[in-house]
């Protein structure tokens, strides 16, 4: 079988690492295109360098926006994944070069040299591929699929402004533009990684029995692990590793919705909600599939392959 090309815009962050190491298990990777979000760029960036040597691939790493299109953020994420995005473990300074590319510039060369083959998973905030769709507006018919991670379709966020979820809430203006341009992508909401995650127990036995990368998310894991358990959140939480599953195999997902998804901008407490028009109330083109349930056995073996784990 084909392996899935994908390009992947990221915030390295903890989960993103899951996700990417599960990318490299089971895909071929264009590009690792890097935003602000979990913590600042150059963390960020840093991080996936990171990754890109525990691999030993020769992927391209490419630099993006270090702040929001409009607005300063609110919050990061260091309070969960540590002041570095990666928990806090001290890593030596990763020998994976930085592309001399903007990474808005790279997202639309890779996918003009590669027209309709690419997959294009975004898991953090989508401050990069908007500015990308502001300098050219044709880019989605170069993309034959997108697989967002974000949003809380029914309003159970995780920032201070209740309904919203973080990657949406970080940059709403370049969610509002991602939304609006294409139409049609996938949507795995924050609502959903809460009903998919893995038992405790189960993952660490997946952490022992793995290889170097298996010891690698133990030791960055460690810090967000801490933050959930006093934060009433059960399970190991893979936000952006079930965007992952669903971007590398679509088979998997059990149970979707279609429905027209719009960005909150203005509301005083609701700024970054994703709003959905379940009744289909509003006259829109329902450009969204909702990812709600997916078969969590295959969605485990893909993560523990990800990691290493014989059979």
């Amino acid at each position: 079988m084909t392996q899935p090309q994908l390009l992947i815009d990221t915030d390295p962050g903890v989960d993103d690492a899951l996700a990417i190491l599960m990318a490299y298990a089971h895909a071929d990777i264009a590009g690792l295109s890097i935003a602000a979000g979990n913590v600042g760029l150059a963390h960020t960036v840093r991080n996936a360098r990171t990754l890109v040597d525990l691999v030993g691939a020769a992927t391209p790493v490419f630099a993006g926006c270090a702040t929001p299109l409009v607005r300063a953020p609110d919050e990061d994420a260091a309070f969960v994944h540590g002041q570095d995005g990666f928990g806090d473990v001290g890593f030596a300074e990763p020998a994976a070069m930085l592309a001399d590319e903007a990474a808005a510039l790279a997202l639309l060369r890779l996918t003009r040299e590669r027209p309709g083959e690419l997959t294009l998973v975004a898991l953090g905030p989508l401050t990069n591929l908007a500015l990308a769709l502001r300098l050219d507006p044709s880019l989605p018919g170069r993309v034959p699929r997108l697989v967002v991670m974000g949003g809380a379709v029914t309003g159970h966020g995780n920032t201070g402004r209740v309904p919203a979820e973080f990657n949406i809430g970080f940059d709403p203006e370049a969610a509002h533009v991602v939304f609006e341009a294409f139409p049609a992508f996938d949507l795995v909401d924050w609502e959903a990684t809460l009903r998919h995650a893995f038992d405790d127990a189960e993952f660490d036995g997946w952490l022992a029995a793995g290889d170097r990368r298996a010891d690698f998310f133990r030791r960055i894991v460690a810090t967000a692990r801490r933050y959930n358990a006093k934060h009433d959140r059960h399970g190991l939480v893979a936000a952006d590793a079930l965007a992952m599953a669903v971007a590398l195999d679509p088979s998997i997902v059990t149970r979707s919705e279609t429905r027209a998804v719009a960005v909150e901008l203005d509301g005083r407490l609701t700024r970054g909600a994703t709003v959905v028009d379940w009744k289909a109330r509003l006259g829109r083109p329902a450009q969204a599939n909702i990812v709600l349930e997916v078969d969590q056995m295959r969605f485990a073996a893909m993560v523990r392959r990800a990691l290493g784990v014989p059979g």
